[in-house]
């Protein structure tokens, strides 16, 4: 039984969703799914989806520490300053 962070209840389970990842790690699911494909989290093809085994989870919980989070927003605020109107325009087209 674990008790993560972004979510307000203790969790006892032995596979998870994209979705419930995302929420756990406060990422998205887009972010989850990228992961996966580049092999940084490990899961299993179920159907159309993925099931992260709890395992997988901790690894990758551990992996993203708060000091990383941090990192990678200042990074993207850096981003955003200085190409943000040329990432604006490219979504236009």
């Amino acid at each position: 039984m674990l008790t993560y962070p972004n979510m307000k209840k203790t969790i006892n389970k032995p596979y998870f969703s994209t979705t419930e990842v995302a929420k756990i790690l406060g990422i998205s699911r887009i972010a989850v799914f990228k992961k996966i494909q580049k092999g940084q989290l490990k899961a299993e093809r179920y159907g159309r989806n993925y099931l992260i085994s709890h395992e997988a989870l901790e690894k990758m919980r551990e992996s993203l520490t708060d000091a990383r989070k941090k990192e990678i927003d200042q990074s993207m605020k850096r981003i955003l300053k200085e190409y943000g109107e040329a990432l604006r325009m490219l979504g236009r087209e």
